[in-house]
């Protein structure tokens, strides 16, 4: 006679992350989450967007074509969030593969959509507040890991005032330089996605900051040059302490926040915003857990 697993039984984990980064008062929050898909604590759809744990989700609402929600509450943390995309979704590298390593396998599936008009509610503490904007919404899917000589990559979102927006990663090696599957995507304002290879960009680090819970060493300022697009920008974080210990999920200690850019492009002036990801400064991103 064949036992039936418990409905408990771990077969699938779920992680998310959750943070808040208070401009005004240069404050920055976080929550995480780990939970196992039994009992519908956690779970996704396969037919639409729609994945949650406990009372966090983002779904995409097969009555409502185009619309994202986001939902999220830990303690006094929330955020209730509508999005709408105001261009087309960018798919990120060449052939439909964003490349992670130069062996086989070593590639993700990575789309955009890069700018969501938004509205919605946050809280923070006691206080909460009508909120809009302009979203950015990432999806990565793969199934292998970095190549054994990375140890972590510095990743950047950009939406610039002249209605153009970039992304663009630098897969880092242990001595410090970029991989050369390193790569990023222009998009112009009508949304196409423009390739740029690592020989298209440069990347130079101005400024540093140390963690005083990690002790890690962050690239803080940037030069970022991309002479094709006769863009030349500095990026700067909007307060320097945006630091993850994610000690309950992931295991993985990294810098996520929200960034300025100002500079040129064709000449002009141009400013913007965004985002950015700097992982394996805390440790080796890929290492054996």
């Amino acid at each position: 006679m064949k036992t039936l697993p418990s409905k408990w039984s771990v077969t699938q984990l779920y992680l998310a992350h959750f943070a808040l980064s208070d401009l005004t008062r240069q404050r920055f929050r976080y929550a995480e989450k780990l939970s196992r898909a039994g009992l519908g604590k956690a779970g996704a759809e396969p037919d639409r967007l729609h994945v949650w744990i406990d009372r966090w989700r983002a779904e995409a609402p097969p009555t409502e074509a185009g619309r994202h929600r986001l939902r999220a509450a830990e303690g006094d943390l929330a955020v209730e969030l509508d999005l709408s995309p105001e261009k087309p979704p960018v798919a990120h590298g060449t052939g439909g593969l964003s490349r992670k390593g130069a062996e086989a396998g070593q590639a993700s599936h990575y789309y955009s959509f890069t700018r969501m008009a938004t509205t919605g509610r946050l809280t923070i503490g006691p206080e909460s507040f009508d909120v809009t904007g302009a979203s950015w919404m990432d999806h990565e899917f793969g199934s292998a890991d970095l190549g054994r000589d990375l140890v972590g990559w510095d990743w950047f979102s950009l939406q610039f005032d002249n209605g153009t927006d970039m992304m663009l990663y630098r897969l880092r090696r242990a001595d410090g330089s970029a991989d050369p599957v390193s790569s990023g995507t222009f998009i112009d304002r009508e949304g196409k996605g423009h390739h740029l290879s690592i020989g298209d960009f440069t990347l130079e680090p101005l400024s540093d900051w140390t963690s005083p819970t990690s002790k890690a060493r962050y690239p803080q300022r940037w030069r970022l040059t991309i002479p094709s697009r006769q863009l030349a920008l500095e990026l700067t974080p909007r307060m320097a302490a945006q630091e993850l210990a994610t000690t309950r999920s992931t295991q993985v200690t990294y810098w996520e926040g929200a960034i300025a850019a100002a500079g040129t492009a064709g000449g002009q002036p141009v400013q913007g915003k965004g985002y950015m990801e700097l992982t394996g400064y805390a440790e080796r991103f890929n290492k054996k857990l």
